[in-house]
């Protein structure tokens, strides 16, 4: 049952939103299905479809609430059609609107009235599914700022009576940045999960995919649409190369090539064409996605082009200045330059407040360490990531690192590959 909720929670969420008009108000409804099932699905049995099931009370708790209010009336001319009707899928207005509740979810949620970081906690929690520990993780803020973002949100949106809508026109291109950045950030979470017992979780990969390429094709002339669908796409390639059978993380320097999806990689690559083709300096987006691509290029680990990939993460970091930016810059340099210039590039970001609590970090400076013969501080420094990371998966890698590290003091080569990069 929980993991039918954690999965299905967003389009609860959103088809009962699309009744009520209240975000904060249709995830009180989404809850009190899932209280429902709890008491019913015990005596009754699980349903055939559970995710319907939920689906279906939270609409019809969403229509009956509705039918309660005083303002009955209003808010049947408002929605312009009968509740009843309202609780299906209606017809697309025109070619340029898109019938997806999830998109609406995430439009709504990025509305203006909010601040972008409020934009971004909301949506990740409404429509990623994320706990606000998780969100916490994600931005590396402390859980109870989160908390307070989600919550004031919800009420700001209720305030101002923003619609539930995929909006036109200019507002829809004002409210991009943000819709993108919540995709982006949805699929991370789900490709490298902060916390539990995986290290991947393909259900937000999977809707973080399918948004990005929808708001592709309803946004056609908008580059950075684009080039994020191209980024995931070809991230997601990677997925069944990621894990072994027993779901421990693979480390991309050992890789089965093989095993990456040359479909998802063709559909990436098909998409960075489209946003170049657009014209105009690279996004962050495609950037990133101009990174993936080299990495999908090579054809084995050592034919990777690193000092493409290092001067890719310059240009991104001078357009979008960040520590965790600069951290994965200092991989790429590491392999283009040896060693020793990428420690000086981490070294030069690693008091960064934003990376005090990043397991990545430490993970990083250890395998530079390691490949500099610096065994003991390496040692170290895999300790410390497998401290402060909460992924099961990625906790006894890196414990197995600090093992084999301190079990040799053989130093490697400078032009030795590192295998710290999943």
């Amino acid at each position: 049952m929980e993991t039918v909720f954690r999965i299905e929670s967003a389009r609860i969420i959103a088809s009962a939103a699309r009744i009520v008009r209240d975000v904060g108000l249709a995830e009180e409804i989404a809850q009190d299905a899932l209280v429902e099932a709890l008491e019913q699905w015990p005596r009754t049995g699980v349903p055939e479809n559970p995710a319907a099931w939920l689906t279906t009370t939270a609409r019809r708790r969403a229509v009956d609430l509705v039918r309660r209010r005083e303002t009955y009336a209003r808010k049947l001319a408002v929605l312009g059609r009968d509740l009843d009707e309202a609780a299906c899928d209606p017809e697309p207005a025109g070619p340029d609107d898109i019938d997806d509740d999830l998109l609406r979810l995430i439009f709504t949620a990025c509305h203006p009235v909010l601040p972008p970081d409020a934009r971004i906690a909301l949506t990740l929690r409404l429509l990623g599914g994320l706990t606000t520990d998780e969100i916490a993780r994600a931005f590396l803020a402390p859980e109870a700022t989160v908390a307070q973002r989600v919550v004031r949100a919800k009420r700001s949106l209720a305030k101002a009576g923003v619609p539930f809508e995929v909006p036109y026109g200019p507002e829809r291109a004002k409210r991009l940045a943000g819709v993108l950045e919540v995709i982006y950030l949805i699929f991370n979470e789900g490709y490298s999960a902060t916390v539990g017992d995986d290290l991947i979780r393909p259900a937000l990969c999977e809707d973080a995919l399918r948004l990005a390429r929808q708001l592709a094709a309803l946004m056609p002339k908008e580059a950075e649409a684009h080039a994020l669908a191209a980024l995931l796409e070809i991230q997601a390639s990677r997925t069944a190369a990621r894990t072994d059978p027993e779901g421990r993380p693979v480390l991309l320097a050992d890789q089965r090539r093989s095993r990456w999806d040359q479909l998802l990689i063709r559909r990436g690559f098909a998409a960075l064409t489209a946003a170049g083709a657009l014209g105009g300096a690279p996004g962050p987006y495609a950037l990133q996605a101009a990174i993936a691509a080299c990495h999908a290029r090579a054809r084995t680990y050592e034919e990777t082009d690193w000092r493409a990939i290092a001067a890719l993460y310059e240009r991104l970091a001078a357009l979008v200045p960040s520590p965790v930016v600069e951290l994965n810059r200092a991989v790429a340099v590491s392999m283009a330059e040896g060693p020793a210039a990428g420690l000086a590039v981490v070294d030069a970001v690693a008091e960064a407040p934003v990376l005090r609590a990043y397991h990545l970090l430490p993970s990083v400076r250890g395998d530079l360490l390691a490949r500099l013969g610096r065994t003991a501080e390496a040692r170290a420094e895999f300790t410390r990531a497998a401290e402060l990371t909460r992924n099961a998966r990625e906790r006894s890698l890196l414990l197995r690192r600090a093992e084999q590290t301190g079990q040799t003091e053989q130093a490697r080569q400078p032009g030795q590959t590192p295998r710290g990069t999943v």
